[in-house]
This record gives C-alpha cells, structure tokens and sequence, in this order.
C-alpha cells in the first residue's frame, strides 16, 4: 500500500500570519484519513493547498510521486483529486440525476449539445443513476436538487465528486450545518465508500469523536502546524493533543505518535 499523496513542508503566510507552517505528511492509498483540529487550526487551509485552490508560499505537493504544487484546481481534478466544501456546490434547478449525470459526461469531455435528446446520453444516465444508489439517493433521482435537504446535498455532492472518477475524495466537514438526524445517514455514505476499498479518502472534522471509528489514520493540526499523527487510538492517548482540545497550549511545535 503505496503513498498516493504526501506534502513537504508545505507552508502558506498570508502577511504575517502563517496559516499552515511546515507539514509534511504522508497518505496511504485507499485509506482513510482524518485531518482535525479545533476551529482556526488550518484545516480548510490546508485542504486548499492540497486540493489547488491556494499555491504555498514553500513546500510542494506530491501525488503519484508527481510534483503537482503549481498545477491548477481542473488539472488536478482531471487527475482524480476531489474535493467537497463546507457549503454544498450543486445546480440546483435540475434534477438529482441531471447533476451526477452532467459530472459524468464533463469527465468524458463530451459537450452539451443544446439540440440533442436527454436521452442520447444513456451511458452516462445509467452510471448516474448507480452513484445515486451508492450515496443513497436513487429515490431521489428524479425531483430538482433545489428541493433536496441539506444533508441530502450534501451526498449528492459527493456522487458528484465519485462520478469525476477521484481516487483522493478531499470531504471539507462533510456533517457541517447538518440536523443530529441527518447526520449518521451521510457517515454511512462516507463508510460506504470506505469500505469499497478502491479510493483514499482524506476528511477534516473538528469534533474528534465523529471520526475516531472510521479512521485508519488522524492528522491533528494547530495553529497550522501538524501537532499528531498516528492510529485513532494513539491520537486518543496523546496528552498532546488532549490539551490542544481542551483549550490550552500544548507547548509543542511537532509531535508524531
């Protein structure tokens, strides 16, 4: 089992404020992995760097042991990383079907055609229509994505994601603004997906105890910097980062379990 993405010492400042400082890291392929933290520790941050929405300032990104820190968000989407926002990116006044369906036939390159039949893309429809049952939206498929819950957005958007054919699924707080009921349903999707076997998948979460059963790995951030890393129980026992949690100064730079 491979390293499929790894960071060196990657840093970004924005003016005087380092918000991700120095992390190197690497992530297994097919695993599932967790990056927290508390609020401000530069998780989102450093999903932007992976993910190519920010350039560092020092560091490099490597996938496939490829540098690929100065490619754009498209090209490394093309190379099947994918990444999910906090707040849901779907089209809302089409169909659930039509969203996964459009995802799939842009990874194909084929153009929309204005004069040709919905139904001439029956290829594309059918692996839409089998993403929806594997994020459990089949039902679904066929009312505007305006009328969906914000959990069920949620799952659409990462049908979305699974349909560009990702190997790396980036899922920025993937509960976040979500009801306590809708909750364990898009934990499901996401175990569902991990479970399959066939893709890495890297979550940030701030609430440690979310993630703790469906981790191989946690990456604990602070301040921007990489506080752990280890197997959830290793991270658990860290007094390390039991602190960090709690609110105090850890008084550590760097701790790896």
């Amino acid at each position: 089992m491979g390293t499929i993405i790894k960071t060196e010492e990657l840093s970004i400042a924005f003016g005087g404020h380092l918000a991700v400082n120095n992390v190197s890291v690497e992530i297994k392929r097919n695993t599932f992995t967790s990056v927290i933290g508390p609020n401000g520790a530069g998780k989102t941050t450093f999903f932007n760097l992976l993910s190519g929405q920010l350039s560092p300032t020092s560091g490099r990104v490597i996938y496939k042991e490829e540098d690929i820190t100065k490619q754009s968000v498209i090209e490394r989407t093309r190379n099947g990383i994918g990444r999910s926002f906090q707040i849901t990116n779907v089209f809302p006044n089409i169909t659930v079907l039509e969203n996964v369906r459009l995802a799939v036939q842009s990874r194909e390159r084929v153009r929309f055609d204005l004069f040709r039949h919905f139904k001439n893309y029956k290829q594309f429809e059918e692996e839409a229509m089998s993403l929806l049952k594997m994020v459990l939206l089949e039902e679904k498929a066929e009312i505007p994505a305006a009328t969906l819950s914000h959990g069920e957005k949620r799952k659409l958007e990462i049908a979305m994601l699974l349909a560009l054919n990702t190997e790396v699924l980036l899922l920025d707080e993937p509960t976040a603004g979500m009801s306590l009921e809708e909750v364990p349903a898009i934990l499901n999707v996401i175990e569902n997906i991990k479970d399959q076997g066939d893709r890495t998948v890297v979550l940030i979460e701030h609430k440690m105890d979310m993630v703790l059963n469906l981790s191989d790995r946690m990456m604990v951030l602070f301040n921007g910097e990489l506080l752990a890393e280890g197997t959830p129980e290793e991270i658990m026992n860290n007094e390390t980062v039991q602190t960090a949690y709690i609110g105090g100064d850890p008084n550590v730079t760097t701790a790896t379990t």
